[in-house]
């Protein structure tokens, strides 16, 4: 990764990051970002009701009991010394209370979502299996399960919903909130070319149906309009099928229509990840687009910023308040004075994102994946990049960034930057060891020749970081590389 220096900068290194966050800690007394009363809260991904988040690993290439690609979901326990310290669970649909049974190509596990669905207190887990075979739905229809959370365990798990027909694969992506705003967790799910809302409380609903390119659509949720009820956010592009298109769309519930209804649109932008929080600390729930790009050949409204900005990956923000949401914007990328690294084609900058308030200033960062980044000469070793939010948002008054940044030749993170080990593929945040600061999750996919592995940065600190890695968890060997840390668990 080559730095760039600036006259003047906000990045940090990381081990400045160390002595930075142990200094907020002392002085600080964390508290939940601030928002309106009525915002939807996150639902901490704690399974066992131990106090402690724990993290779910979706492994969907993994071999169960001989099918190829039947997939499972590994839960790692979390603990004073954080995950992979205290075990771990594999849940496919081999484990009783599980609906299905493994077949071959089901990928259970190919997308998984917090949220506590049956209201009880305590975090479930939402898992996609697209590959699923539904009986009188046919091949590929695809399943969405709900695997309870329990005091002390994992409960059983039962379908939400299964696909209509063959090669809907419902379950490409899975999210999970009170979307009706009736108090019950609604299920969000896309599929091929749809998304659909599995309410808790009514019949399943087509949300959006349009050619969507083959790709998991992408999803979010967060009160956008400020009306205390979470609205979805969804994301879609697609090439010359039959003609190029790209959204991102948000919808809210409205009652008088018996469903969600589309209430703020921009087009023309591809997005790989969306995040929502509150990153100018206003109270107010701003959008974060991923990895954006326009699609559309046009080039006449900069649905992503600036057309520069888009090299390597770029991040575009629409941010709330109070004269509604979307009214201001803000852009960067690599090449943003604070960042560190250099725009690339092929850096993929905010192909992941997860937020958090690592600082305690009551304004969320972000957290920001690019598993494309090159390390050296190393092609596709990935970094990771922390956000810090200002006043002002991710940019401050000058145009400026403060960062973080991490990769597997950063000082302390174990292991080294090797071509393709892709780094940085998916970002989780939870506060895994339960001191108070949240913690981070980064998943590499493409260590050990694909096998995978996630690294664990206690409180972002590269000095305490850590990697877990199927070996290193007594995962079984699989005849299909596994891929570990190419799902985590979002909230």
């Amino acid at each position: 990764m080559r730095i760039r220096t600036h006259t003047r900068t906000h990045a940090l290194s990381a081990a400045t990051a160390a002595t930075v966050v142990a200094a907020a800690t002392a002085a600080l007394t964390l508290a939940a970002p601030t928002a309106t009363a009525a915002a939807p809260k996150p639902t901490v991904s704690d399974f066992n009701a131990d106090g402690y988040a724990d993290l779910a690993v979706g492994v969907p290439d993994a071999t169960v009991d001989g099918r190829t690609r039947a997939g499972y979901v590994n839960i790692l326990w979390g603990g004073p010394k954080g995950p992979g310290a205290y075990g771990n669970t594999r849940v496919s649909q081999a484990r009783p209370g599980v609906p299905g049974t493994p077949e071959a190509g089901d990928r259970f596990g190919a997308a998984v979502a917090v949220a506590d669905v049956n209201g009880d207190g305590v975090a479930d887990l939402v898992i996609g299996a697209p590959g699923e075979d539904v009986t009188g739905s046919g091949t590929d229809a695809g399943t969405v399960a709900v695997l309870r959370g329990a005091k002390g365990g994992l409960g059983t798990a039962t379908t939400t919903t299964n696909g209509p027909a063959a090669s809907a694969a419902y379950g490409k992506s899975v999210t999970a909130a009170d979307l009706t705003g009736d108090g019950r967790t609604d299920v969000a799910i896309g599929a091929t070319d749809k998304v659909v809302l599995a309410p808790a409380g009514g019949p399943r609903s087509t949300v959006v149906s349009d050619q969507m390119g083959g790709r998991a659509p992408v999803l979010t949720t967060g009160d956008f309009d400020n009306d205390g009820t979470a609205d979805l956010a969804l994301a879609y592009w697609t090439v010359n099928q039959p003609y190029t298109r790209s959204h991102v769309r948000l919808w809210r519930s409205e009652p008088s229509e018996s469903g969600l209804v589309n209430f703020w649109n921009t087009d023309n932008a591809g997005v790989t990840a969306l995040a929502s929080g509150d990153f100018d600390g206003d109270g107010h729930d701003d959008l974060a687009l991923g990895e954006c790009r326009e699609i559309a050949d046009e080039n006449i409204d900069d649905p992503c910023g600036p057309e520069e900005y888009a090299t390597g990956g770029g991040l575009h923000i629409h941010y709330g308040g109070a004269s509604g949401f979307g009214t201001r914007e803000q852009t960067l990328n690599q090449d943003t004075v604070g960042v560190y690294g250099r725009a690339e084609d092929g850096d993929r900058f905010g192909a992941s994102l997860a937020v958090l308030d690592w600082n305690g200033d009551g304004r969320d960062d972000l957290l920001v994946g690019a598993p494309g980044e090159a390390i050296g000469t190393r092609a596709g070793a990935g970094a990771a990049t922390l956000l810090i939010g200002h006043a002002g948002g991710l940019v401050d008054q000058y145009g400026e960034a403060t960062s973080v940044a991490y990769n597997q030749g950063t000082p302390g993170i174990p292991g080294a930057a090797e071509a393709g080990d892709a780094f940085g593929t998916a970002v989780a945040t939870g506060d895994y060891d339960h001191d108070g600061t949240p913690d981070a999750a980064i998943g590499t996919p493409g260590e050990n020749a694909a096998s995978g592995g996630v690294w664990l940065l206690p409180a972002l600190s590269s000095q305490r970081s850590y990697a877990v890695t199927p070996t290193g968890l007594g995962l079984p060997s699989s005849s299909t590389a596994l891929s570990y840390g190419k799902t985590l668990s979002s909230h």
